[in-house]
Order: structure tokens, then sequence, then C-alpha cells
């Protein structure tokens, strides 16, 4: 029972290179699905987004070409009106006919030079002779010209915007003026304009004014709110036309499109759901897995029958290498059909093992001998070159570093940043020395150099070069780092090994009692360096 169930959970080569060869075939597949799904997506939402600009911008135009139309009525009334404005019959009939000729204004009125209402169509409404203060018919008698009001609330409580054209008779005299209302709340022009293009899928446009409030929303409602924070308004009211994702203000992401109307700077917005641009989105998908998967299942078959092919032969070795106290095992193993260089090449590759295991081995002596921060040499690095040297009575210089204040520097800034600064005196050190120059950590903020073949003032120079890089670079965050170096020589100052690193280390103590960011040789300080 269990050499069945070792059997069934064994973790073969057959088995590694199925799990491998499908994850890889299943990871492609949904990766090309993934990918698939974000261009397309991508693709949806900037045609969306393009469709809408363009929408705006030419509804846009539809409501400028509109106020374009208004004003020509408006003057060609106020034209038709100027000879004979001392007759209300006649006024009231072109108040009538401006009025029914189109549906552009919800109503008509004439006033006097003085904002009184002279007529109106229809007549029924109940401001004959009142003089209106309303701020469109003040603008409109102050200014004297063609004019399209900012929305207000009229006498009447309407929500309204006023079109006006002054009525100037034949000598230049100012008579009055000629106004058609655009009800906002009711059924209007701009509904007739703008409401056939309003989408069962949540898509909507609206219109509004440099206030922030509603001209035009296909939930009449809403017309007249005072819109807040929103991205697209304080676009288009800049004046800008373009295109953005946004949140409306019932928190629905949407892909909006914007223009301005230029003689008003009402702003367009045009705007469709991101979930009702993205619905096709997952029919497209569905059809891509659908033809994808006959594919797949022939992938993953295939990659079963490799599979087998590939893991066969070392299959077979290794239920054979099991069995190596039958004499007949040979002749077995002579027998597995090795079809390809790995398998045939086994025991080759098993040497190659046994070479690579000695590369290990020797890199791991190597680390042993290496300061895993700053990958300088340690301690025992230097203590057996300086036996070999002292062995072959070579000339040889040491140089004893240490890190100014590096206490300070662990206290203030923590122990990483001490790290780093360790680090980066370590790179300092290997560009100002030699190849042969055998560089060591010896302990906290401690370095040694040992020069070999090299003379006591080339030594010193080396010292202060390296002094000077060190002091003239910056660490962030700690700013300016300093060292003090101490040199001795071997056979200069002492002809022991033992006694020339003394002799360095007591250096660089008197370099640190004598001002640091200094090099000092066996007992005297040579100079500052700056």
């Amino acid at each position: 029972m269990n050499r069945v169930l070792a059997s069934v959970f064994r973790v073969d080569l057959h088995r590694l290179i199925l799990l491998m060869a499908v994850s890889v075939a299943l990871f492609t597949l949904a990766n090309g699905l993934y990918a698939s799904y974000r261009v397309q997506r991508q693709i949806l939402i900037d045609n969306t987004l393009e469709s809408n600009r363009a929408y705006a911008v030419k509804l846009a135009a539809i409501t400028q070409n509109f106020l374009d139309e208004a004003h020509q009525q408006l003057a060609y009334s106020a034209a038709m009106a100027a000879g004979q404005f001392g007759s209300r019959e006649r006024l009231q009939r072109e108040a009538e006919r401006l009025h029914r000729q189109s549906d552009n204004f919800n109503s008509v009125l004439f006033f006097d030079a003085s904002g009184r209402v002279l007529v109106t169509a229809p007549e029924t409404l109940p401001l004959r002779d009142q003089v209106l203060n309303t701020p469109g018919v003040s603008e409109a008698l102050l200014e004297r010209r063609l004019l399209v009001s900012q929305p207000y609330v009229s006498t009447l409580g309407n929500l309204l915007v006023f079109i006006s054209a002054p009525v100037i008779d034949g000598t230049g005299r100012y008579l009055g003026l000629v106004g058609g209302t655009i009800y906002l709340k009711q059924q209007n022009v701009l509904h007739s304009l703008l409401g056939e293009q309003y989408y069962r899928d949540g898509s909507y446009l609206y219109v509004v004014d440099y206030t922030r409030r509603l001209l035009y929303h296909p939930e009449i409602t809403r017309v007249g709110e005072q819109i807040g924070a929103n991205q697209v308004i304080d676009a288009v009211l800049r004046g800008q036309v373009g295109q953005m994702s946004a949140r409306n203000s019932q928190g629905t992401d949407m892909l909006a499109g914007y223009a301005a109307v230029p003689e008003t700077g009402w702003g367009v917005v045009v705007q469709r759901p991101l979930h009702a641009a993205l619905a096709p989105l997952d029919a497209l998908m569905l059809d891509v897995l659908r033809n994808t998967l006959p594919l797949a299942l022939l992938t993953m078959l295939f990659i079963w029958w490799f599979a087998r092919l590939v893991s066969l032969p070392l299959q077979q070795l290794a239920d054979h290498v099991r069995e190596l106290e039958q004499p007949t095992v040979a002749g077995y193993i002579r027998g597995v059909h090795s079809w390809y260089f790995e398998s045939a090449e086994l025991k080759r590759a098993l040497l190659v093992g046994i070479d690579l295991l000695h590369q290990r081995i020797s890199q791991l002596a190597r680390d042993v001998q290496l300061d895993p921060l700053t990958g300088l040499c340690n301690r025992r690095v230097s203590e057996n070159v300086l036996a070999t040297w002292q062995a072959e009575q070579r000339v040889f210089a040491a140089v004893f570093l240490d890190i100014d204040w590096f206490k300070q520097i662990n206290d203030t800034y923590g122990h990483d940043i001490g790290d780093q600064v360790l680090q980066h005196l370590a790179r300092l050190i290997r560009e100002c020395t030699r190849d042969v120059d055998v560089l060591c950590r010896t302990g906290g903020e401690e370095f040694l150099i040992l020069l070999p073949d090299i003379t006591p003032d080339a030594a010193l120079l080396i010292a202060e070069r390296l002094c000077r890089q060190i002091a003239r670079g910056t660490i962030d965050p700690v700013g300016q780092v300093t060292v003090s170096l101490g040199v001795a020589h071997c056979p200069f100052h002492a002809s022991e090994a033992g006694a020339v690193l003394k002799a360095a280390d007591r250096a660089m103590y008197q370099a640190k009692r004598s001002g640091r960011n200094r090099v000092a040789v066996a007992r005297t300080v040579l100079h500052d360096i700056a």
C-alpha cells in the first residue's frame, strides 16, 4: 500500500516536465487573453472618448447655429417693428408671427426703451404694461445689442434664458427691444435639438453655463441645478475641447467628451458610462476563449506525449540504478534507448557535477576570506599575506585607515547608513590603489591596505591621495566623511610585519589626536589633507 501511494505521489521527471510545460502553456494562454482584453478595452475606451468628443463639438456647433438663427429672427423682427413701433396692434401681430413661425422661443415680448412690456406672445402672459427689471431685460436695455442672457428666474417664476435684439428706427434712435425666452424647465428648443441624442444604455449629454448651472439635462428636474467639483466642467468652462475619464456626481465612472459654445461660453458635455462602453468586451472575450480552447487542448495532449518521450530514458536509467546488485543491470542499461544527448552523457554529467562541486567548494573558501559587507579581504587574509611576505623578506608598506566620527554617523543616521558609508569607502580605496595591493577590512570602521614592493614616499602619496579623495566627496545624507590614516614601511620603520602594523596603527591614532582628516607616518604627523 505504501509503495502504491509513493508511486502515485512521486515527483519524477515526467511529471515535472509535464507540470512545467502545462504551466507555461496555461500562463501563455492567460497572458494572451489578458493582453487581448487590455488592448480591446483600451480601444473601446479610446473610441468612445473620441466619439463623445466629436459629438460634443457637433452639438456645440448646433447650439451656436441655433443662437445665430435666433438672433437673425429677432433682428429681422426688430427691423420690421422699427417703423410701426407706435402701433401695438402691429407689434402684437409681429410678436405672434415670430412666436408661431418656429419653436425657438417659448414666448416673445416687445419692450419700450424704459423696459415696459408693450406686447407679448402668447397674449395670455400677464405682463403687458409692466416694467421688468429682470437681469436679462436690464442687460439688454443697457447694452443695446444682440444678447444672450445667463439663466435667471423671471417675474413669473420661470427659469429662462432671454435672447434679445434692439429696435432702432431709421434715424438711429433707440426705441426698445424685442426678446424671445427659452423656459429651461419646460419643453423648449434645447430639448428639440439635444433631447433626441439621449441613449438608452445610460449615455446622456448636458449643457452648463459659466456659473456651473445646468441649462439642459435629460432629467428635467435637474435643470437649474448647480454642479459642484467636476473635472470635465472645469475644463469645458475654460473654453477647452477634449475628452477625459471622470466620475459623475452620482459616483459613476464616465467617458466624457466636451466642447464650448463660443458666443455664450456654455459647455456641452457628452458622456457614456464606462461599463456600457465595455459591455461588448465580455462577449468578445468569450468568443476568443471558445475559439482558443480546441487548440489549447491539442497543445496539452502534445505536451503530455512529448514529456513522456523525454522522460522515459532517464526514468528507465533511474529504475535500473536501484538494481545495481543484479548482474544483468549493465545489459539492461545498455538496452535503454537514449535518443538524446543528455541521457547518453549521464555518466559524464556526473563527473561534471563533481567538478562543479569542487568549484563551489573553492568559491566557499574564497567567500570565507572576504568581508561580506565591503567585498574586501578580512583579517585572516591579511595575516596570511604578511606571513608570506615576511618569509620572502619582501618590501611593503602598511596603511591603517579609520573613519572619523563613525560612531556619531551610526548614532545619528542608523547602521544602514553606516554600512553605506563603509561600502562607499571600500569603492574609493579600490579606485585609489593598485591591482597588486591587498585591501582589508579589519573590523568596524577600520581598514588595512598592504602595499607590496613600494617605497615609503610612494606609500605616503597613495595615502594622501586616498585621504583627499574621500574628503572631497559627499555621501547622502551624511555629507562629508573624512578619515585618519597611519603609514608604516618595512623595513624602513620596522623589520617585522607585526611591528610594522603596530607602527601604522600608532601613526593612525596620532593622526586622530592631531585633528583627524590627515595622514601620519610612523609617529610623525606630516601635514593636513584639505
